[in-house]
């Protein structure tokens, strides 16, 4: 669904999905009140306790503004709970060794760096228990900050302050009064329950970061990766929270990482084999935190695309809050990580890279822009953010401290978490060129040619360099959301070195036109069923390195995409100008959910079709959580700012479909995965395939065709025929002889339940079979309009 749109912020002239449409329309954020973090901190140092009154300067458009509110210290404490000493450079972030805990930051432009040291107790009160200044000759080697404390870490917390210029327009943004996080924190604490409040109301209550500990050892249980080859994974995109959140699951502990515990056989029993989180990093879902007259509540960041931190996991996603200073939900992810290894699927993880929570230059600063801004981001050369990531600010991708960031920050959820892999959200900007491009500080030597500046895309991105030949990270799935909202649009070109994959978002696109009825679709039709070779086999790649989905978490759901023209989008309060208004969706002839009878058999029929071309065609399926039974939101087709029924699988619902829709995803998963021929590991060729048209061997490829069908050998089933019936019309097709052999039916989408497949179970099934006797005697099928059949080819009964 990626059409050109522009807008004078964004220089976007491309091809976007839903949740960028969302974006553009309104690219920057502002922080609320409410959101400012309080500042007014009392420092305790040993068993004394001082109060003094600093400066703290922040950007308000542009200008700064002075506001008297935090405490400093004037002089080094000398500890009274810890045994400080130098430390070491390496590596980064908190580390428990010899004893002790090693604390290391990289800010290459700061001119003094503090340890703050906070009790839990404390951090709620917004006090600093004690704060370590570190001395520039002892405590800092190159442009690492260091120092090794011994001592009684329990329900202790950490941050950083820094000070050096304050200076926007050069990029920098250093405020010796701000408490930061730590890039490298493998927690982050701030509080515990999702969607709750801080104290005073405050969204951005202050955060602080978790202290590792000598005694955390989780029992993998010999887990080991699955390694699954790609070509033969059913991935399965779904949100945490909203997964299990429904009333209607009936687990322990909703809307968490046990809640999908609870619930993964379930998964099996669809067939799935991969499951694909949206956001897990740690994230404030109070961001958005505002009142919505629409649905009288308030609406979040629900969905998670605004990283605070890419080492945590989602704090308030584990039943255990903040308990343990985040030790549990770091457990409680890893077992959602064994548990799902146990059953045979593999987990991959939605990353956001391309840009953090910090927004522009009104945003908060709570990490990387106190630490080192001009580092971090992309910056224009007035210190201006730059927005192809339409959420204010991009991550600095290239730049050499950043891309060894981003790569350690995948080696720790791949070693230390056990994670099968990575989708990068709007990946192109990971392949732009960083702020102060220069070909001779990223590859040692200048380019002939080479008259990129920042952010031009490159041909060899250096982190997709670095990513696709680590040793730990190329073993893992790699999928990139290939296009980015400054018009970066690289599906079927994303720099690959043969490993990484793409959201294949033309065939979402064709699928939908064509299954719809959209004529001078057929041709296109057919290459997305063959794995889109016309994308990726040019350039060395394979089948599998398309994702193909239909629907994703942006944008309409399956039943909606059916059943609505438009979008129906008021209850985000944005008087429905938020969202894609190019869905490429048909409602079958009446819109919304009140409709006649015939209307809603058609809409089941289309359902069908979809899933059936999924799981038909070459390349890596890929479904939404809540489409295996027809989930509606409503025609909403930008649910980011919702926690509520909208975005929470509707168990009840599910249950009420496992007669139907649901048992037919099931039966489908199932045969395509005793097949050979439907997950090939090369495109297939006339060898194997043929196309035929409605008379065997004849395909038409007319601007005026709504009819496709292919036969498949295969060496389980024998041979398959498939044909897909897009028009208005009903036909009769003739089936492609073999002598000895008679085609039978199988799958018919036009079909209601339980003969839309005929599985063995099916009652009276040899009756149904006969049905067909008389058109099969004479090699024909009948098929209705907007319908799509699978046959199998039998031996003959007397040959």
């Amino acid at each position: 669904m990626e059409f050109a749109q522009c807008t004078s912020r964004l220089l976007c002239a491309g091809k976007l999905s839903p949740r960028e449409a969302r974006r553009i329309t309104n690219p920057t954020r502002t922080v609320p009140k409410q959101q400012k973090t309080a500042l007014k901190l009392e420092t305790r140092v040993g068993n004394s306790r001082r109060s003094l009154v600093g400066v703290n300067a922040r950007a308000s458009g542009g200008a700064a503004e002075a506001e008297t509110s935090t405490a400093v210290v004037t002089e080094k404490p000398e500890s009274g709970r810890f045994r400080v000493s130098q430390g070491y450079p390496t590596p980064f972030g908190a580390t428990a060794r010899d004893g002790g805990v090693n604390f290391a930051i990289y800010s290459g432009n700061a001119v003094s760096a503090v340890l703050c040291l906070i009790s839990l107790s404390d951090l709620q009160d917004n006090k600093v228990t004690e704060q370590i200044s570190l001395d520039p000759l002892t405590n800092k080697t190159g442009d690492v900050w260091h120092v090794f404390l011994k001592g009684d870490f329990k329900d202790m917390l950490y941050g950083y302050k820094f000070d050096g210029i304050f200076s926007p327009e050069e990029g920098h943004y250093y405020n010796s009064s701000r408490i930061l996080l730590d890039p490298y924190a493998k927690a982050v604490i701030s509080r515990g329950e999702f969607g709750a409040l801080g104290p005073d109301g405050n969204c951005w209550p202050q955060m602080a970061c978790m202290v590792p500990s000598f005694v955390d050892e989780f029992d993998w249980e010999g887990d080991l990766p699955l390694k699954y080859p790609q070509r033969d994974l059913f991935i399965y995109e779904m949100h945490v929270r909203g997964f299990t959140r429904h009333e209607s699951s009936r687990t322990k502990f909703p809307g968490t990482y046990l809640g999908v515990v609870e619930k993964l056989d379930y998964l099996k029993e669809l067939g799935v084999n991969c499951i694909e989180l949206m956001p897990c990093h740690e994230f404030n879902e109070l961001e958005y935190f505002s009142y919505n007259s629409v649905l009288g509540d308030h609406k979040v960041n629900f969905w998670g695309y605004s990283t605070v931190n890419y080492f945590s996991p989602m704090i308030r996603y584990s039943s255990g809050g903040m308990h343990n200073c985040g030790h549990d939900a770091i457990n409680e992810f890893k077992l959602l990580i064994r548990e799902a290894h146990k059953r045979g699927i593999e987990v991959v993880m939605d990353v956001v890279f391309n840009h953090t929570a910090e927004g522009n230059e009104k945003g908060p600063i709570l990490s990387f822009r106190g630490v080192d801004n001009s580092v971090f981001y992309m910056l224009a050369p007035k210190g201006e953010f730059y927005n192809y990531s339409g959420c204010g600010n991009t991550f600095n991708c290239n730049n050499p401290v950043v891309r060894q960031f981003i790569v350690d920050s995948l080696r720790y959820w791949v070693t230390e978490m056990h994670v099968d892999g990575f989708r990068f959200d709007l990946a192109s900007i990971m392949t732009r060129g960083s702020s102060l491009w220069n070909a001779v500080n990223v590859y040692g030597k200048p380019i002939e040619g080479d008259l990129l500046t920042t952010g031009s895309p490159l041909s060899s991105p250096p982190l997709i360099d670095m990513i696709s030949n680590d040793p730990i990270l190329r073993g893992v799935k790699l999928i990139a959301e290939a296009w980015d909202t400054g018009g970066l649009y690289q599906v079927g070109m994303f720099p690959h070195w043969g490993i990484w994959s793409e959201w294949n978002g033309k065939y979402r696109d064709t699928v939908r036109q064509f299954i719809k009825g959209t004529d001078a679709f057929s041709g296109a039709f057919a290459e997305c069923l063959c794995g889109s070779p016309n994308l990726y086999q040019g350039g060395g790649r394979k089948p599998w390195n398309s994702i193909n989905f239909v629907c994703a978490h942006d944008g309409f759901t399956l039943a909606d995409l059916v059943t609505y023209n438009g979008k129906h989008n008021l209850a985000n309060g944005e008087d429905n100008n938020d969202g894609e208004n190019h869905n490429n969706s048909w409602n079958c002839g009446q819109e919304g959910e009140f409709v006649s009878l015939s209307v809603k058999k058609l809409r089941k029929r289309q359902m069908r079709n979809f899933f059936l071309c999924l799981m038909v065609s070459q390349g890596v399926p890929m479904i939404h959580m809540g489409d295996e039974y027809g989930h509606t939101k409503g025609g909403n087709n930008n649910t980011y700012c919702h926690d509520n029924y909208l975005n929470y699988f509707q168990w009840d619902k599910r249950e009420e479909s496992s007669s139907d829709y649901f048992r037919f995803c099931c039966l489908m998963t199932k045969f395509r995965k005793e097949c050979e021929s439907l997950g090939l590991n090369d495109f297939p060729t006339a060898e194997r395939l043929q196309w035929h048209g409605h008379a065997p061997g004849m395909p038409d490829w007319s601007e005026t065709s709504r009819f496709v069908a292919f036969t498949l050998i295969d060496s389980v089933k024998g041979e398959i025929y498939v044909a897909f019936n897009s028009s208005h019309l009903p036909v009769t097709i003739t089936l492609p002889e073999r002598p000895g052999f008679r085609w039978e039916p199988l799958v018919d989408t036009s079909k209601q339940t339980p003969y839309d497949f005929l599985s063995g179970d099916v009652p009276e099934r040899n009756t149904a079979v006969k049905q067909y006797a008389h058109f099969l005697d004479a090699n024909q099928y009948p098929m209705l309009s907007y319908s799509s059949i699978l046959l199998l080819l039998s031996p003959e009964e007397n040959a």
